[in-house]
C-alpha cells in the first residue's frame, strides 16, 4: 500500500490538513500496528497526526483497527471487568492506582490492571504493583484465572495488543507521544462485559474523547487522571463522568478549590513508601480518601450494567 495519499492529506498542517475516513483510519492504524509501513512513512504520520490532533473519525477508525487485534479475555459470570490502565507512573505524589483495583477487588467487582511504563524520570507502576504482590500474569488464560478467583489480574499491553506496544515505544526516539498513547487507554478486551477507565490529563483530550466515547458507545468512565493515572486525584475529587452505551452523565461533580497536601498522607512516590501507604489504607490505619471511595462507588455502580 502507498501511504502518500494519506500523508498528503493529513500532513498539510492544523489549518490544511483533512481527516481521514472511519474506513481510510482503520486502514492505516491497522497496516501501523502490524508493522507494515516503513519507518519514514510512519514518522510522517505519527508527526502529521500529532500536528493536526485526531478526529472523531480518526479516533473510531483507530479503535475498530485496534479492537481487531485485541486478545479477548473472558469474564467471570458477575459485574461487568473493570479495565484499569497504567502508562504513566508516579512523579510526585504517591500513586494510588493498585489501591483503587484492591478496593473494587475487595467488593467482588473484576479489575484488569492493563499497560506499560516507558518513562526513566518516573516510578514504575508495575514495581509498586509488586511491592503489593500484584505481578503480570503469565498468560490470558492466567489472568482469567486469576479474575475468577482473586477479582485482580495485571497483563502487559505486550500481551494483549502486541502491535500496540512497538508505537509507544517510539516515543524515546520521536521524543514526542504518538495517538497509540490515546488507544492504549481505550483498550477493550472485553467488549460488552467491560467497563472502561479512561484518563486524560489536557482538556482539550477529554473534550475529545468525551466525544469518542459517546459516538462508540459501551460503558466507560472519563476523568482527569492524577499524574496520568487512572485514579481521581485524593488532594481535589476530578469530575467523574459516566458512559452508558452512548449517553453521558456526571456520576461526581468536580471539586471546587485547592489541591492542598492531605494530612498523614506524604508525598512520597517511592515505592516501598507508597506501598505502605495503601496497605495501611486497606487495613483501616489510614482512611481512604474521599475521591476514591467516590471513584469506587460509581465504577461499581457502572459494573452492574447488564451485560450486552
Amino acid at each position: 500500500m502507498s501511504y502518500a495519499p494519506f500523508i498528503k492529506e493529513i500532513g498539510r498542517g492544523p489549518k490544511g490538513s483533512k481527516p481521514l475516513s472511519v474506513d481510510q483510519a482503520e486502514a492505516l492504524f491497522g497496516d501501523m500496528m502490524d508493522g507494515r509501513v516503513p519507518d519514514l512513512e510512519l514518522g510522517a504520520i505519527i508527526l502529521s497526526m500529532r500536528i493536526k490532533a485526531e478526529s472523531l473519525d480518526e479516533l473510531l477508525g483507530f479503535q475498530r483497527a485496534l479492537d481487531a487485534r485485541t486478545t479477548p479475555i473472558a469474564v467471570p459470570p458477575g459485574p461487568r471487568l473493570v479495565v484499569l490502565p497504567t502508562y504513566n507512573g508516579a512523579r510526585r505524589q504517591a500513586n494510588l492506582m493498585p489501591l483503587l483495583a484492591l478496593l473494587l477487588a475487595r467488593e467482588g467487582v473484576p479489575v484488569l490492571i492493563q499497560g506499560r511504563h516507558d518513562f526513566d524520570s518516573r516510578v514504575s507502576p508495575f514495581e509498586l504493583l509488586d511491592a503489593l504482590d500484584i505481578r503480570p500474569a503469565a498468560s490470558i488464560a492466567d489472568a482469567e484465572a486469576q479474575l475468577a478467583t482473586r477479582h485482580l489480574a495485571c497483563l502487559p499491553l505486550d500481551t494483549l495488543a502486541p502491535g500496540l506496544a512497538p508505537l509507544l515505544a517510539l516515543r524515546p526516539r520521536l521524543g514526542v507521544r504518538n495517538s497509540a498513547h490515546t488507544l492504549a487507554k481505550l483498550l477493550d478486551p472485553a467488549p460488552g462485559h467491560s467497563v472502561r477507565v479512561v484518563s486524560m490529563t489536557h482538556p482539550e483530550y477529554l473534550e475529545r474523547i468525551h466525544t469518542h466515547l459517546v459516538a462508540q458507545g459501551g460503558v466507560a468512565m472519563l476523568l482527569r487522571g492524577t499524574e496520568g493515572e487512572a485514579f481521581a486525584n485524593p488532594r481535589r475529587r476530578p469530575r467523574l463522568e459516566a458512559f452508558i452505551h452512548g449517553q453521558a452523565s456526571v456520576a461526581f461533580p468536580a471539586e471546587e478549590g485547592g489541591a492542598p497536601p492531605i494530612e498523614g498522607q506524604p508525598d512520597n512516590p517511592e515505592v516501598q513508601a507508597n506501598a505502605a501507604l495503601i496497605r495501611a489504607m486497606l487495613d483501616g490505619n489510614l482512611p481512604v480518601p474521599q475521591p476514591i471511595l467516590d471513584q469506587v462507588a460509581a465504577l461499581r455502580e457502572l459494573s452492574q450494567i447488564p451485560r450486552v
